[in-house]
């Protein structure tokens, strides 16, 4: 009895590449879409609150996350614009555009992180009411929403590293858009001296029918 030996098609291999190129764009996409959306929304949210004694009693005092730190949402803009252009450079340019995407996520968790117990800010705003430069604020509470922003970072990390790891397997800007590309101009058909129409055609692309 003969046994035949099954050979994969060339093209069935290919597919693996492909589609795993595939998922992981979507998962990077997803990912980078999603913390840039979630710092920006978390920077924008009451990240600490107290008090400040004044001579009327205690003046309640609010600090969102832009007026604790603006690094985490610079970052996440940047972050963004680093997923994007990843599709506009190859080879050396994805990679490093890929690492510094998987930076600016880094900064953001670091940044958020260091802001979630800072209290500059709040003792600037009491150093304003009281009048007093040395005022500093009172009951001192901080929110979650310094570490929603990390979680943000979180993601455009998680986004970088998975275009340094599966990013030469991603599309890039087609080359008709890159300057200098020009498309081949197609060949005239044989003129007919017989066909008055072929005559006809060819003296409207400038061209010498009788071939002289």
């Amino acid at each position: 009895m003969e046994y035949v030996t099954a050979v994969p098609h060339p093209r069935s291999e290919a597919a693996g590449p492909a589609r795993s190129g595939r998922r992981s764009l979507a998962l990077a996409l997803l990912c980078g879409a999603l913390g840039t959306a979630v710092t920006l929304l978390a920077s924008r949210q009451r990240w600490s609150e107290g008090t400040a004694t004044v001579a009327g009693g205690a003046f309640p005092l609010t600090a969102k996350g832009s007026d604790v730190t603006g690094v985490p949402a610079a970052l996440a803009i940047v972050g963004l614009a680093a997923l994007v252009a990843v599709f506009a450079v190859r080879r050396l340019g994805r990679l490093l555009v890929s690492a510094l995407l998987a930076l600016c996520g880094a900064g953001t968790v670091a940044a958020a992180v260091i802001g979630a117990s800072d209290s500059s800010a709040l003792d600037e705003q009491a150093a304003q009411a009281t009048g007093d430069t040395a005022a500093t604020v009172t009951t001192l509470t901080h929110t979650g929403w310094p570490y929603v922003a990390a979680v943000g970072g979180l993601l455009l990390l998680l986004a970088g590293l998975i275009a340094l790891r599966h990013g030469r397997l991603w599309p890039a800007m087609s080359g008709r858009y890159e300057r200098g590309t020009t498309r081949p101009r197609r060949s005239a058909p044989p003129v007919d001296p017989d066909r008055p129409e072929d005559l006809w055609k060819a003296l409207d692309r400038g061209e010498d029918p009788t071939g002289a």
